[in-house]
């Protein structure tokens, strides 16, 4: 029996997989547990622990040597630990994105939406990104017969603005992050929060007293994305418009650091939460902004997943394939 799981920021998922088989399977609000060893033990509560046989684990953080301290989270996961209390040598962590770049490999085409219409699907390097909690990315080599997934923590990378409005938004993030604004600051669930704050603080639009009332009930993140792809708050719709031009700027970005002829994969929570708004063309627009290398992008397939395990299926996946 294989032991699955995907550790987010916001949400764990826990699942026991024997064969093809999902036996159990358990979302938790990661945010409740001030350990992941605390999680475990509530999920393993009516489980025999004889009878798992490998574990894989997804984590939103650097990997180092087996072992994560989680980037939004004030947890450590040691796969030496967990493996001594599963009595099993087979645990391994990897990067929550190099989980979801394993799972996205395995899935079938129905579960994927293109945004590109001129996209000429072939073999070659794929880039992922996956905006949620926090903003990961992943590059995954071809070597002509397989696959390699390469970890990274290319979300942290510095935010870099294109016009004026986006330079007067840098602006406002280094007062509070003077030393470093990263891409992450501003594509993620935090992110949108940030672009929607700096927005009411230019007044671009006029706020709306009912969304700033349910900002205060709910997760802000949510209610702006929300409010933004149902068109009912004019500046949800301004934040959520200027999230996906920078979602599609960095997305431009990593595929020109990899050139990912195989295409470019969007992952994560918020990608297909907010599909419809991704589709009507400032996403791709700022993805081809490219100047002279234009023409390098233009038929790179970009799709968006629309399964949101499929960080744990890759999980799954590579411990199905490593556990021999």
């Amino acid at each position: 029996m294989i032991l699955a799981g995907d550790v987010g920021g916001t949400k764990t998922i826990l699942a026991l997989f024997d064969g093809v088989n999902c036996l159990k399977k358990q979302q938790f609000s990661s945010a409740n547990y001030q350990t992941f060893s605390a999680l475990l033990t509530e999920f393993l509560a009516d489980v025999d622990n004889t009878t798992i046989t490998a574990v894989c684990i997804g984590v939103a953080g650097v990997v180092d040597n087996g072992r994560c301290a989680t980037t939004n989270l004030p947890w450590i996961l040691d796969s030496r630990k967990i493996g001594a209390r599963m009595n099993s040598e087979k645990v391994w962590l990897l990067n929550d994105l190099e989980a979801t770049a394993w799972g996205l490999l395995e899935l079938p085409e129905q579960q994927f939406v293109e945004l590109n219409a001129e996209a000429h699907s072939q073999p070659g390097n794929i880039a992922v990104l996956a905006a949620g909690t926090g903003l990961g990315e992943a590059i995954v080599a071809w070597d002509g017969n397989k696959h390699h997934v390469l970890a990274s923590e290319g979300g942290h990378a510095d935010f870099a603005p294109h016009n004026e409005q986006e330079i007067a938004l840098l602006r406002h993030l280094m007062k509070k992050h003077p030393d470093h604004v990263s891409c992450e600051l501003l594509i993620s669930g935090e992110g949108l929060i940030n672009i929607y704050q700096f927005l009411k603080y230019t007044h671009e639009s006029a706020i709306n007293p009912q969304t700033e009332g349910q900002m205060l009930e709910r997760d802000p993140a949510a209610v702006i994305g929300e409010a933004g792809v149902a068109g009912s708050d004019a500046l949800c719709v301004e934040a959520l418009t200027l999230f996906c031009r920078l979602y599609g700027a960095e997305a431009g970005n990593l595929a020109l650091k990899c050139l990912p002829y195989g295409g470019i994969y969007l992952a994560g929570g918020i990608a297909a939460k907010i599909l419809p708004v991704l589709q009507q063309g400032d996403f791709m627009h700022a993805f081809l902004a490219k100047g002279r290398c234009r023409t390098v992008l233009q038929k790179l397939s970009v799709k968006v997943c629309t399964n949101p395990e499929v960080a744990l299926l890759g999980a799954l996946s590579y411990a199905r394939n490593n556990d021999n």
